[in-house]
């Protein structure tokens, strides 16, 4: 078999317990985002616009949804031997699901074999971002280096959320996994270089160093927390800062942009990002588009209310097949909502098949598919709704309605 330059693996394990009541029953990737996408179409998109078209995703918790999703979407052209594939954890080395990202690579080290890949491109798949790959794959090939990390500048504050990089020049120095304390940089000292879990492996290092690993009784198997800390002592890890990555597409405020979305605050910020006139992430880019699988809804409808008030949204995303009687702010509304004759929707995420009562009003929050929320109800504007049934209140206030939920008092 020739040898193939470049193998994508995609990292779509995760439980995600920060996100429930969201990854109840689905897995965090395959999350609902942006109206009409899953969270893991953005990692997807980007390694497709950049090229790299032999991509395997690594699942395991709750996968159901998100291997359909998948299945459906991404379909490549065999002909030319290219695919997306997931890959649910198989238990190749012993009866035992994945241990950690490092033990995910480690029981599949037969895929890296299969293509035999140079270097072994290994992606996150839970972030919001646009990002060029062939940037950071250029570099990382000029290095020679074992591993190159990708790294985005976040506040100090943040530091105990990440893997913290020292860097000298585009050498790690040091990688700390979720410190509870960390050094500013020597010219922002109220910031950090995070790791945006985004590695560039060549491939003799990742194989040596997960072989290693998974013989160490004492490790926790993880890529950021075991790995890269292994490939900097030595002396193999290089740093990628993603502020040089250059993306095609009309100016804005989008550079730069990477949003963790592994809270329900954040979740529910990144959508907030979407919406402004002058968006922080711009989903409109067609030079570097995102992707997914739009299904045959009709063109969203806006209808009158009683009294002359008519249905009408602003500063809002509105999906295919949604039905607004009412009046929709600030808001992102997925396929099949339905907003009720003058309801009121405002700060809100609402999912697929969401039902809006008439007369009623929900503010700040994140409705998850097929909620209905009864005429007239109110929800967002009093602190009792922490004790409604499979309602969860968040650290900033954001009410988040489990999946199928009638919402009211028990």
């Amino acid at each position: 078999m020739a040898r193939q330059p470049i193998l994508a693996i995609v990292l779509a394990g995760g439980e995600g317990k920060r996100l429930m009541p969201l990854t109840s029953d689905r897995a965090k990737p395959a999350v609902p985002f942006g109206g009409i996408y899953r969270l893991i179409d953005f990692v997807l998109s980007n390694l497709v616009n950049g090229g790299y078209l032999k991509i395997v995703v690594l699942t395991q918790y709750k996968n159901h949804s998100l291997d359909r999703h998948i299945s459906r979407t991404w379909r490549m052209s065999t002909l030319l031997g290219n695919y997306v594939t997931p890959v649910p954890a198989q238990q190749r080395r012993g009866p035992h699901w994945f241990a950690g990202s490092a033990d995910a690579i480690f029981q599949n080290l037969n895929l890296i074999d299969d293509e035999q890949p140079e270097h072994v491109i290994v992606f996150g798949a839970d972030h919001i971002y646009r990002m060029d790959p062939r940037q950071m794959v250029a570099q990382h090939i000029e290095s020679g280096l074992g591993v190159t990390v990708a790294a985005v500048r976040q506040p100090r504050s943040m530091a105990k959320l990440f893997g913290v990089i020292y860097a000298d020049g585009s050498r790690v120095e040091a990688f700390l996994e979720k410190p509870a304390t960390a050094e500013g940089l020597p010219d922002s000292p109220d910031e950090i270089y995070a790791s945006m879990g985004n590695y560039v492996f060549r491939t003799s290092a990742l194989i040596k160093a997960v072989n290693e690993d998974a013989m160490d009784p004492t490790s926790r198997h993880d890529i950021g927390g075991n790995i890269i800390p292994r490939l900097v002592a030595a002396g193999q890890a290089g740093v990628y800062d993603f502020s040089h990555n250059q993306m095609p597409g009309p100016a804005g405020r989008e550079s730069s942009y990477w949003r963790d979305v592994g809270t329900l605050d954040a979740f529910y910020e990144a959508h907030m990002d979407l919406i402004s006139a002058n968006p922080a992430f711009n989903l409109y880019n067609r030079d570097w588009p995102i992707y997914t699988l739009q299904d045959a809804w009709p063109p969203a409808r806006f209808v009158g209310g009683t009294e002359g008030v008519t249905g009408h949204a602003v500063e809002s995303m509105i999906s295919g097949g949604v039905l607004v009687a009412g009046s929709v702010e600030r808001s992102v509304l997925s396929p099949g909502v339905m907003v009720g004759r003058n309801a009121r929707v405002e700060g809100c995420v609402l999912l697929d098949g969401v039902r809006i009562g008439q007369d009623a009003a929900v503010r700040n929050a994140i409705l998850d598919k097929n909620v209905v929320v009864p005429d007239g109800f109110r929800l967002g504007y009093s602190a009792a709704d922490a004790s409604l049934p499979r309602v969860t209140m968040t650290a900033d206030g954001i009410r988040v309605v489990s999946k199928g939920t009638l919402v009211g008092p028990a």
